[in-house]
């Protein structure tokens, strides 16, 4: 797709991130994010200079010294004084600490899917969403534990499996209201509404409910695109 900028193209790094090396064998991902960034920087101006890709475990996946890659990407960056460029927050870090400690480098990050103007402060603030998303998920299972509890159920030794029935019920949930509007979101997708706040804002304004009635944001968008694309429907 040609660029929409009528400037010179300005220079970019891309990082990729596979999180195991069996998925680093098989380049489970590694085609999806290089077509994303290669799409993102035609539409927005960029040409992508070097291209640093991470295979690494899950463990310690945050620190940066275990992420060589990562490390190199920066060093490139900050010599060609130009920002680093990945498809999606999880393939920087899900980790608010770790992005806090990336925003001390002074290298910018702009993630694809989020769109060009959300800087490495406001990814932090992202990331703080999410992992509050997660704390409020964890609240409501602790709830509904307490009132099964209530209710007379044994949460002890005969009751340990509760806790993973009562999960297991919350992600078929939500599993099966991804499914509901999946439609919705790839007919907004394909409208050109490539960023998570872009189609935060049409769901929204579209009226397409959430799982609990509520308003979408940035992180609940993302996270649908996530529980989508593990539901092996990619928008």
């Amino acid at each position: 797709m040609p660029s929409t900028h009528s400037s010179a193209p300005r220079a970019a790094v891309a990082y990729i991130r596979v999180s195991t090396k069996r998925q680093g064998r098989s380049g489970f991902g590694l085609d999806a994010q290089q077509e994303a960034l290669q799409r993102f920087a035609d539409q927005e101006g960029f040409a992508i200079e070097h291209e640093f890709i991470e295979v690494e475990s899950g463990s310690g996946s945050d620190a940066l010294s275990r992420r060589p890659q990562l490390a190199s990407a920066l060093r490139n960056a900050r010599k060609l004084r130009c920002p680093v460029l990945v498809a999606k927050l999880d393939r920087l870090s899900r980790d608010v600490h770790f992005i806090s400690g990336l925003m001390v480098k002074r290298v910018p990050f702009i993630i694809a899917e989020l769109g060009r103007d959300v800087d490495p402060f406001m990814l932090h603030v992202y990331a703080a969403l999410a992992e509050k998303e997660r704390a409020l998920i964890s609240e409501r299972t602790k709830a509904a534990l307490a009132a099964a509890k209530a209710r007379g159920v044994k949460l002890g030794k005969a009751g340990m499996k509760q806790g993973p029935i009562l999960a297991r019920c919350n992600q078929e949930e939500a599993d099966s209201h991804a499914r509901k509007i999946a439609p919705q979101v790839h007919s907004i997708r394909r409208s050109g509404n490539r960023t998570v706040r872009a189609l935060a804002e049409e769901m929204n304004a579209r009226g397409v409910p959430t799982l609990r009635g509520g308003r979408w944001h940035v992180a609940s968008t993302h996270n649908l695109l996530k529980r989508l694309e593990a539901l092996g429907d990619s928008v």
